[in-house]
């Protein structure tokens, strides 16, 4: 027997579905601040970073390199992180699997070639060549 829903009955069951989430974040925090011993100390108000105290200005330019460094690690160990149980699944598949291992294995090759080939796993890039921000300063000069 098909189900069928009315769109009522499914704008219904949507509604009580948010409002059960909302609920159930609004209990957990209000649990949280009941149970909580509340500890009032200058320490608690500072900014926290790295366990080191803060000094000058919160305003820096970081260095995007660590995060790029980060992301590819991240991707690239996902997706190593998924030929286990791939390997699991298609045992079964033989030949067929194995290819299709192999496949996806080239693809994550090829990222990774790309990645080395223009610099992006060095951890010092080279900027020869590159102009700086602003525009090149032989075209300041010739502009004024």
């Amino acid at each position: 027997m098909p189900v069928t829903s009315e769109p009522a009955e499914l704008a219904q069951g949507l509604l009580l579905f948010i409002v059960a989430g909302i609920l159930m974040v609004l209990v957990a925090l209000l649990a949280g601040a009941l149970i909580r011993r509340q500890l009032h100390h200058p320490v608690k108000a500072e900014a926290y970073e790295c366990g080191e105290p803060a000094i000058g200005e919160s305003w820096v330019q970081f260095d995007l390199r660590l995060y790029v460094v980060a992301l590819v690690f991240i991707i690239f160990d996902v997706e190593i992180a998924l030929f286990y149980p791939w390997a699991v699944v298609y045992r079964e598949a033989g030949l067929a699997g194995l290819w299709d291992m192999l496949f996806f294995f080239g693809v994550l090759v090829v990222g990774f070639v790309y990645l080395w080939r223009f610099g992006y796993l060095d951890w010092v890039r080279s900027t020869a060549g590159q102009e700086p921000p602003g525009g090149s300063v032989a075209a300041k000069r010739e502009a004024a």
